[in-house]
């Protein structure tokens, strides 16, 4: 399984940018999301960017990232990583809500 882990630009070059994040600094290619800002924060596959994030959007993919080490570490309080969806009923995507149950295909 591979997992993105959010960096933050911190210096840029030909192709590349060295980033930090999750208390790392690796060397990133950025060949597929072109030249990068020092500051911008992108997803990285592989040390590689994927794609540019938003800060928040980093902020959240960085806490679940958290989240998954902890539990894998045996931890269990895991809910201040999450404070967005602590008592928030789930939501449906929005093209799910208008569906009715008739247009869905199949037997049911």
């Amino acid at each position: 399984m591979c997992i993105g882990i959010p960096m933050q630009v911190v210096e840029t070059g030909d192709c590349y940018a060295w980033c930090e994040g999750l208390g790392e600094r690796r060397q990133i290619d950025t060949l597929l999301v072109g030249e990068l800002a020092v500051g911008t924060w992108v997803l990285t596959f592989l040390n590689s960017a994927r794609e540019i994030l938003t800060v928040d959007d980093a902020a959240r993919i960085t806490a679940a990232v958290q989240a998954v080490n902890l539990v894998m570490q045996g931890g269990a309080d895991i809910d201040h990583l999450f404070a967005d969806l602590v008592d928030r009923e789930p939501q449906l995507p929005e093209f799910v809500q208008q569906k009715s149950i008739r247009e869905v295909p199949g037997d049911c």
